[in-house]
């Protein structure tokens, strides 16, 4: 089913600046990611989720630090969104030690299971059936937890979503699955490699409920994502959401995007999720304020981050199983 537009409701004052903020954060704190990997500061691959941060506003504001997430490479935004600290988090991408994981992880596997962020992954689909550990683990200790398992709409073609979905509706775990359709599997478009693009139906096809919303239209998301949670903490079975999105940047930071028309870039640029909020708020001075409160926050988070100490060669074997070797 597809959810009726909020385009004609009035939005709540305080929940509108509180998505723009968690939105905003994203957005400066990616924006920053690709000037300082262009600088050559920043170490390894980036792959960004600027344009798509209404689905990770919106679903994270209905969870709570004891609900599971499960993200992709291009996981950032639902990091940020579920209270990851910008400082940690960049601290991480420079490969700093007081990064999240030690400066080990870089960007694509970010953890951190106090927030019960339980990893990227760089592997596609492979976050997926984690989520469903997760909302086992949730079922089991009956406490009302909820896992969410971020994926784009190159994972559907994979066989552990449909084995993920198959479980998790068999045991009825509470399990939101979150598919972030900006229409290209690294560089395919999605008519290539789904025979249908219709991503709900897959949903059907394992007796699992979906909806398919606006992406772009954070209220939208969250407005869906809060009914599904709320439905999967009474005990309710697993649940799809479809987001339909646009991502900016191309696949990697570097990707010249030579699969993709220009037109149809500046097009998804228009649907700048953060502007659609500020158009239906109409709160120019309050969320330029927010703007400017996110912006100079990243900034202390990078220069923060960049006077952190790299992990030494003493460090080489922290947290690598060892073996010892009686004789």
């Amino acid at each position: 089913m597809t959810s009726t537009s909020t385009a004609s409701r009035p939005a709540a004052a305080g929940l509108a600046r509180e998505l723009y903020r968690t939105m905003a954060r994203i957005r400066h704190f990616e924006t920053a990611a690709s000037r300082l990997l262009a600088s050559g500061e920043l170490p390894g691959f980036l792959h960004l989720s600027i344009g798509q941060e209404a689905v990770a506003a919106g679903v994270c504001r209905t969870l709570t630090d004891e609900d599971y997430l499960t993200t992709t490479h291009r996981g950032h935004g639902h990091c940020i969104a579920k209270g990851a600290r910008l400082d940690l988090m960049m601290a991480e991408l420079f490969g700093r030690t007081p990064g999240y994981c030690g400066g080990r992880s870089g960007s694509m596997h970010l953890a951190d299971p106090g927030l019960g962020i339980l990893g990227a992954n760089a592997i596609v689909a492979a976050g997926i059936p984690i989520a469903v550990g997760g909302g086992l683990a949730a079922a089991t200790r009956g406490r009302g937890q909820v896992a969410v398992a971020f994926f784009g709409d190159g994972a559907v073609a994979e066989g552990v979503f449909h084995e993920s979905l198959n479980i998790a509706a068999l045991w009825r775990l509470p399990v939101l699955f979150v598919c972030e359709d900006n229409r290209f599997a690294e560089m395919t478009p999605t008519e290539l490699h789904l025979s249908n693009p219709d991503i709900t139906a897959y949903a059907a096809a394992h007796q699992v409920e979906a909806e398919s919303v606006d992406g772009n239209d954070v209220l939208a998301v969250f407005d869906a994502a809060d009914r599904a949670v709320r439905r999967l903490r009474a005990g309710g079975p697993p649940f799809l959401l479809h987001c339909r999105t646009d991502r900016w940047h191309g696949h990697f930071e570097g990707d010249a995007q030579t699969y993709r028309p220009p037109e149809e870039v500046d097009a998804c640029r228009e649907r700048d999720p953060l502007r659609i909020l500020a158009e239906r708020t109409g709160d120019d001075a309050g969320l330029a304020a927010i703007d400017a409160e996110c912006a100079r926050e990243v900034e202390h988070a990078v220069e923060w981050a960049r006077a952190q100490a790299a992990p030494g060669p003493e460090a080489v074997r922290a947290h690598v199983y060892q073996r010892e070797v009686v004789r």
